[in-house]
């Protein structure tokens, strides 16, 4: 079985503590911005992606999602932890 959504790049923005993932596919749905670990109920990309350590903001939008994380977390950890969250977990909201 192929891995649901994948990250063709990681680019930095201004922000060290926020980088931007593209995706091979987009995510459907509207925009979805979740600035603390609440407010996600029912979506189930942004629970897994909370559930990893040092995230502590998230901006998912079509084809591409930011993550922001907290300054002690590392991306060298948090890159291939994002990939696995991606290849595993539905990124669609219960209708």
């Amino acid at each position: 079985m192929p891995p649901l959504n994948q990250v063709t790049s990681f680019q930095p923005t201004p922000n060290p503590n926020a980088l931007k993932c593209v995706l091979a596919n987009p995510i459907e749905g509207p925009i979805r911005s979740y600035r603390d670990a609440s407010g996600f109920a029912g979506d189930p990309l942004a629970e897994a992606l909370f559930g990893l350590p040092g995230v502590v903001g998230l901006l998912i939008s079509g084809g591409w999602l930011t993550l922001n994380k907290s300054p002690e977390a590392d991306w060298s950890v948090l890159k291939p932890a994002v990939q696995k969250v991606l290849a595993t977990c539905s990124a669609e909201l219960p209708k």
